[in-house]
């Protein structure tokens, strides 16, 4: 528990509960919501898109059958679509600083609830913050790090950055988020354009790992508190990865057809486990990781 820093008095009064160092959290917009969530998504289906939208990338998650796509280029002005498919009612979550991309059910302690973006950056990431109780949420690490809920972890969900084409091959049935949010936005630009070419990053990180170039796309996974992240590029050219993270063996297979990636741990008896993957530049999962192991 410590006291707010100046720039935390506005969410909190009276000590707070934290696990990241509250003097790290730096403002990225001026305000709570300065970036607008979309709240009531509307779409259209895939089959319907032309094929000028096919390179557009986008998230994918399919629950009990219910496939949708939220393209980057609308993500990338709201951060947050809050939706329900498949009848669970899920947050669509991308940060363009670090192309982190998560989904996460939005049912937290006390029930059903939607996030929004707080304005706020801890290692040049998305923090967002759930509307009962203000609680602050890293969305790397997938857990509340400030406020009433710190500790709690969210239930992430299935999904993968796919190109349009692949989505509409693959499940033509799919609905494809549309631009009508409620929100005056110029969706055929880019306010990030260029920025993935750039070593350096916008906001502060304490780490760096020359590893790999800053913004190198990775998957990263945490198995039994050993966290390794793969280079997209490994993943793609190999198809199918063996190895053991946290001594625990997992198998990575990549899906040329649609661009999928499916993580699976197994038990010594056999028994499997999907593991849900966090898909970033290297350098957001190293300042959250920095012991990390990496396969390239």
């Amino acid at each position: 528990m410590s006291a707010p820093t100046p720039l935390l008095s506005f969410w909190y009064q009276g000590e707070v509960r934290h696990t990241i160092p509250l003097d790290q959290i730096v403002s990225g917009v001026p305000s709570r919501d300065g970036i607008p969530s979309v709240d009531n998504p509307q779409f259209l289906e895939a089959s319907l898109a032309t094929a000028e939208f096919d390179e557009m990338l986008g998230i994918f998650l399919v629950i009990n059958d219910d496939a949708r796509f939220y393209p980057l280029g609308i993500l990338n002005w709201h951060e947050v679509v809050n939706d329900t498919v498949g009848g669970v009612p899920v947050s669509v979550t991308y940060s363009p600083l670090s192309a982190s991309a998560l989904v996460v059910e939005r049912t937290i302690s006390g029930g059903a609830d939607t996030f929004g973006v707080s304005g706020l950056l801890f290692q040049s990431n998305l923090l967002l913050y759930d509307r009962s109780t203000l609680s602050l949420w890293d969305q790397i690490r997938g857990e509340a790090v400030v406020g009433p809920l710190t500790g709690e972890k969210f239930r992430r969900v299935k999904s993968d950055v796919l190109r349009l084409a692949a989505v509409r091959e693959a499940w033509p049935q799919a609905k494809v988020m549309n631009t009508i949010t409620g929100f005056v936005r110029d969706y055929s630009s880019d306010p990030y354009k260029g920025y993935d070419q750039m070593e350096s990053t916008y906001f502060p990180v304490n780490t760096a790992d020359d590893r790999l170039v800053s913004k190198k796309p990775v998957y990263g996974i945490v198995v039994n508190g050993v966290a390794k992240a793969y280079t997209i590029e490994a993943v793609q050219a190999e198809g199918r990865v063996q190895d053991t993270v946290g001594g625990v063996r997992i198998l990575l297979q990549y899906d040329a057809a649609t661009g999928r990636v499916r993580f699976t741990r197994y038990s010594d008896a056999g028994k499997s486990e999907e593991i849900i993957p966090l898909r970033s530049y290297w350098f957001a999962w190293v300042a959250q990781y920095p012991e990390t192991e990496l396969y390239e």
